[in-house]
């Protein structure tokens, strides 16, 4: 079974036009969280803090996952998509080359808003492969029983034989939404050598496999003591060491996670904002594109 390595508590940050959310991990730690860049979580119940959106902008070198679970966000982007991300939609998009886009949220009846954007890194040689955008629906998204009374949606990766919609992504990632009844216990295969991370979105659950091993690397004051208190709740990641499985069991009102999972580039990174390339040049030679308007490409095989 895999340990915990370290647990991570997001920390408020204002993005975009004013958007306020949750920064669990971003420019900083590269190795641990390799092909992951960034992982925001938005949620809110005031408006005001985040109805000004992300407007038009640009990425480069990565490919960003939005996660709905309340409120909508509305979206376009340079190839000509545009839509509504509803509540349990997922919208993937592969920046590559180089896209233009925008995301403005709005809250439901009630003006609640809560989702996530996930940051994956592309190695250098698709860096500027053809961008490429997949607007999932909910009713596209399996969700299966597995083991321990969970309920898991699957949207990339597999339980079993059930596989989710998002295939042919270079990192060979998972993504589950995991939500695991009161005291159940869930186990879930893992790739030896590929990274694995767990965030808490729900109640709460020792996530280090067998209870009387854990690891702990005490850095800052942003990471939890596990000899002290094994169990871990909403808003918090759980980073694990190298190993074939991972097993959560869950509290006593139960726990739901996002269980996400690739394989590492262990390639340099040079990154500015939303573009990320592999040498300070490729970056200078990105944002000289930009301030030439000649940063997005149709030249693509």
């Amino acid at each position: 079974m895999r340990k915990i390595v370290k647990t991570i508590k997001g920390r408020p940050v204002i993005e975009g036009a004013g958007v306020h959310l949750k920064r669990v991990f971003g420019f900083g730690e590269l190795e641990l969280f390799d092909p992951f860049l960034l992982l925001d979580d938005f949620r809110s119940d005031e408006p005001e803090l985040y109805r000004k959106g992300f407007p038009w902008h640009p990425h480069r070198g990565i490919e960003t996952i939005t996660y709905m679970l309340k409120g909508t966000v509305e979206h376009g982007d340079s190839l000509g998509n545009s839509g509504v991300i509803r509540p349990g939609e997922v919208q993937w998009m592969t920046a590559g080359g180089g896209i233009v886009h925008q995301e403005m949220p709005k809250g439901d009846a009630a003006g609640s808003m809560h989702g996530f954007q996930l940051w994956a890194n592309l190695p250098a040689s698709r860096k500027m492969m053809k961008p490429r955008y997949r607007g999932i629906g909910a009713d596209e998204i399996p969700e299966v029983k597995a083991d321990g009374g969970a309920r898991v949606k699957i949207i990339c990766g597999a339980i079993g034989k059930t596989r989710g919609p998002v295939t042919d992504v270079v990192i060979d990632p998972e993504y589950l939404d995991v939500s695991v009844p009161s005291n159940g216990t869930f186990t879930h295969p893992t790739t030896p050598g590929h990274t694995v991370l767990a965030y808490v979105i729900g109640g709460e659950g020792v996530f280090c496999g067998d209870e009387d091993e854990f690891s702990y690397d005490a850095i800052g004051s942003n990471y939890f003591d596990l000899s002290r208190d094994r169990s871990i709740g909403d808003g918090t990641l759980a980073v694990y060491g190298d190993g074939d499985a991972v097993r959560v069991t869950a509290g006593g009102g139960g726990v739901r996670f996002l269980l996400i999972s690739g394989r590492p580039i262990r390639e340099s990174i040079a990154w500015r904002g939303p573009i990320v390339m592999n040498t300070r040049e490729e970056l200078r030679r990105a944002f000289e594109d930009l301030n030439n308007d000649s940063f997005l490409r149709y030249d693509y095989d």
